[in-house]
């Protein structure tokens, strides 16, 4: 990726922060829908170059960007203000309540109404900021170390990168939660030169990993599996056959391509959760194999006679993975 294009799209994203936001749920740029025909007609850009250039630097594609980000700051007002909700769905860009309660609902679990009863703000997506002088292209690996003490600030400015792969969010939670994880030496980053690019917590006695989080412009550089490897070769004993880790469940809107990427590693489905009051999946790694029992050459266990696999059990219970 040329440095002037990360300039050029992280002009846009700044351009789409300045809408986004504001002293009134409609931000500043309230003269036209906020979508991709606008945006490349005011940086005079081919809407084609614009969305293969967005989707290629941040990660994702600019329509669901802004679709989140709009979302997140709705959700901020129907939390600390007043608004009627019809005037917040009008501001986040829909035609209508019903429009907006429904797409809200399947990013958040919640309707409108019963997430500003719950009072509970957490953010589907926030200012993505790009490291504009990067170091680490194709394979080149960056540098992998364990997380001390004085890079708990660092960490905590980087979760707000990767806020999209975690639904719930607590940020004071997740600060003691990574503070009990740098204490038992429980937590990686990886770096390129200045900028934290990828960061790992885990749990070496349960074989349990519960944060992975990737800077969106690097996750095409497999800087994921990276930071599996290191882990499975330094971290987890040998004879561990089982690597845990949660996502999204299969279909979630919310889900923006994290639970394809744990497919990616070679983590298979196991069982269905609710966390934190949360839809979630456990996914597992099984050393040897793929994770995924169709690639590992072990078939699915079928329904007794009817032929069809059996779907995941569900567990309803809050899973002991801690928050973060």
């Amino acid at each position: 990726m040329k440095n002037r294009d990360i300039e050029n799209i992280s002009a846009v994203i700044s351009y789409i922060e300045d809408c986004v936001k504001g002293d009134r749920p409609a931000g500043r740029c309230e003269e036209d829908k906020l979508d991709l025909d606008r945006i490349a007609a005011m940086f005079h850009y081919s809407k084609f170059y614009l969305h293969r250039m967005f989707t290629q630097t941040a990660g994702i594609t600019i329509h669901d960007y802004i679709r989140r980000r709009q979302l997140t700051e709705a959700a901020r007002w129907l939390v600390f203000s007043e608004k009627a909700i019809l005037e917040i769905a009008l501001a986040a860009g829909y035609e209508s309540q019903q429009a907006f309660t429904g797409v809200f609902k399947s990013m958040y679990k919640k309707t409108p109404m019963e997430y500003k009863r719950n009072r509970m703000f957490y953010p589907l997506q926030l200012k993505l900021d790009l490291n504009r002088n990067p170091l680490v292209h194709g394979d080149l690996a960056g540098e992998i170390a364990y997380v001390g003490k004085e890079d708990i600030p660092a960490w905590m400015e980087f979760v707000s990168l990767v806020i999209d792969g975690f639904p719930g969010y607590d940020e004071e939670q997740h600060r003691r939660q990574l503070a009990a994880c740098v204490e038992e030496k429980q937590a990686l980053f990886m770096r390129d030169g200045a900028a934290m690019i990828g960061a790992a917590a885990f749990s070496r006695q349960d074989g349990r990993i519960d944060f992975l989080g990737i800077h969106p412009q690097y996750r095409r550089y497999g800087a994921g599996r990276k930071l599996l490897d290191f882990m499975l070769e330094h971290v987890f004993a040998a004879d561990r056959e089982e690597i845990s880790i949660t996502t999204f469940r299969e279909g979630d809107r919310a889900d923006t391509g994290q639970r394809a990427e744990y497919r990616k590693l070679g983590f298979g489905e196991a069982e269905l959760l609710v966390e934190f009051g949360y839809p979630t999946q456990r996914m597992v790694l099984r050393r040897g194999g793929r994770g995924d029992s169709r690639k590992s050459g072990k078939a699915e266990p079928e329904e007794p006679g009817t032929g069809k696999r059996n779907k995941p059990k569900t567990s309803e219970q809050d899973s002991r993975r801690i928050r973060i």
